[in-house]
């Protein structure tokens, strides 16, 4: 008699051609039924190319003869397109933005990604920041490349895994000189192999860190992926929230429609190494809430300057994880109210969908 249990522990074992995860996780197998010496299934196989869908069908059927030899093995292949979209193995993709550079947003990035983890969550961290890739350095993997693997013929490449969390960034890629150089339909496709060619594994979350501004690699992300939410983040200075208010605008275009779930005042005050005590408002104050009010979301988090901050960014083991600095706790806070925030945004508002757009973003 064959298992039911048995055949779905089987499928999980045999990649998607596409994502390079499992076909179950993936959500490409459909009505399944065990029967006596008989199994039948279909696999949802769109977008794979005849080739591939042969060697898919071989590898499907060896795997379940080898457990059993006498089954007889029905597999339909169907092509559902609308059922098939990318990144189908991750529960929620946080874009982080911020409408200038200097903010701190990668910093922020990181120690959410890390928080999130914190809380139990599988999380990944995109760095979209072609331009400056700052994502190697501060999570201390500047010297690491992806691995590249072969699936069906396809070159897929395997994520970095640091501090339990998966990442991928074009500094690890290239040198950080030929980043700065990288311009128009050469940054679209980077990002696409970012979503379409890398495995990433069933995560919670999937952390995207933006450039700063709008420009092409945001419109392209837009038309590639159905990003949940958009995390904003700003200084207390009017001049940043200026601009974070006209990055802000692009997610609200009614043919992006991304929501806006909160907002992440950096930098709200310093604090001298010599008198942990003290708070000096450098940077004036209020910014974070007037985003907030503007946007009509929360405001997440208000992180102080500290030196240490900045010193674990560059020593390449972020802050977060320092169970013994008094800043650990502000981005564990911000990583919960995102978490909460999240959940509401899911609870009450449509999946965002993947759009066409038609429009010219400025930087």
């Amino acid at each position: 008699m064959i298992d039911n249990n048995k055949i779905v522990e089987i499928l999980r074992g045999i990649q998607d051609p596409n994502s390079g995860n499992d076909l179950i996780s993936m959500r490409l197998i459909d009505k399944l039924k065990v029967r006596d010496n008989s199994v039948s299934f279909s696999v949802n196989t769109s977008g794979m190319a005849d080739a591939v869908k042969f060697q898919l069908h071989e590898a499907i059927a060896h795997k379940i003869q080898e457990e059993y030899p006498n089954a007889n093995v029905d597999i339909h292949f169907t092509t559902e397109a609308g059922k098939v979209k990318p990144l189908a193995q991750v529960k929620n993709i946080i874009a982080v933005a911020s409408g200038k550079g200097g903010v701190g947003k990668s910093t922020v990035s990181t120690n959410l990604a890390l928080g999130l983890k914190a809380l139990g969550a599988k999380v990944g961290l995109m760095d979209a920041d072609l331009y400056g890739p700052s994502i190697p350095t501060m999570l201390g993997i500047k010297d690491q490349k992806p691995k590249i693997e072969q699936l069906y013929g396809k070159h897929r490449i395997r994520p970095i895994e640091k501090f339990g969390i998966y990442t991928i960034s074009i500094g690890n890629i290239v040198e950080p000189e030929q980043a700065v150089v990288l311009r128009g339909p050469r940054l679209g496709g980077i990002i696409k192999q970012f979503v379409n060619d890398v495995t990433w594994p069933e995560l919670d979350y999937l952390i995207i860190d933006l450039p700063p501004g709008t420009g092409d690699i945001q419109l392209t992300l837009v038309q590639t992926v159905p990003i949940t939410a958009a995390v904003m983040v700003t200084t207390p200075q009017d001049v940043a929230v200026a601009d974070a208010i006209k990055a802000m605008n692009m997610f609200r275009l009614e043919n992006i429609n991304v929501p806006i779930i909160g907002i992440v005042e950096n930098m709200s005050w310093f604090i001298p190494d010599d008198m942990p005590e003290k708070k000096y408002k450098i940077f004036g104050e209020g910014g974070g809430k007037a985003l907030a009010k503007e946007s009509k979301s929360v405001l997440l988090a208000q992180l102080p300057l500290v030196t240490d901050i900045r010193k674990a960014g560059d020593q390449g083991i972020p802050i977060v994880l320092n169970d013994d600095h008094l800043a650990q706790s502000y981005y564990i806070q911000m990583a919960q109210k995102t978490a909460q925030q999240l959940a509401v945004r899911n609870e009450m508002l449509a999946p965002t969908q993947i759009v066409g757009v038609n429009v010219q973003a400025k930087g």
